[in-house]
């Protein structure tokens, strides 16, 4: 298994993420998210068809948390730092750091993933292959950002 690390995705802040201040939008930030949660579950040889198909599953929001810092600009180009926080029974916790080259911390975010099933939305166990494909990814929030 390779070592832990957090999983890091570069990405520019476009003309439809800003709002009239000329700043990132609070919601342009969901964007980033979704972009960083997709490619950290590839990362862990999880896409997201063959993974829901596979095991005939879905992963909603149950939480959704985010703290802003810093604002970002448009152009400015950012790093999502992605890693897991905890991997329970049913759920799953994933985290977000997003910062500039420079290091300033715009914002923060975790959300809460229910596993269920696609046909009822009952909650269900997470595969056992889905935690294991996705403990290299699992650390604490200090951590994640030393090792970015």
């Amino acid at each position: 298994m390779p070592p832990k690390a957090p999983f890091v995705i570069s990405e520019y802040v476009r003309w439809g993420d800003i709002d009239l201040a000329g700043i990132i939008c609070y919601g342009a930030y969901i964007r980033f998210f979704e972009l960083a949660e997709t490619e950290i579950f590839r990362a862990a040889g999880l896409p997201f068809k063959e993974m829901f198909d596979r095991y005939d599953m879905w992963l909603p929001r149950k939480i959704m948390h985010t703290e802003f810092f810093s604002p970002a600009v448009l152009d400015e180009r950012l790093k999502v730092i992605t890693y897991f926080s905890r991997i329970g029974t049913t759920s799953l916790t994933i985290n977000f750091d997003v910062m500039s080259a420079e290091g300033v911390l715009h914002a923060t975010a975790h959300q809460v993933l229910v596993c269920v099933a696609r046909s009822t939305f009952a909650k269900k166990a997470l595969p056992a292959e889905v935690t294991s494909a996705l403990q290299r990814f699992v650390m604490a929030p200090e951590d994640a950002r030393k090792a970015a």
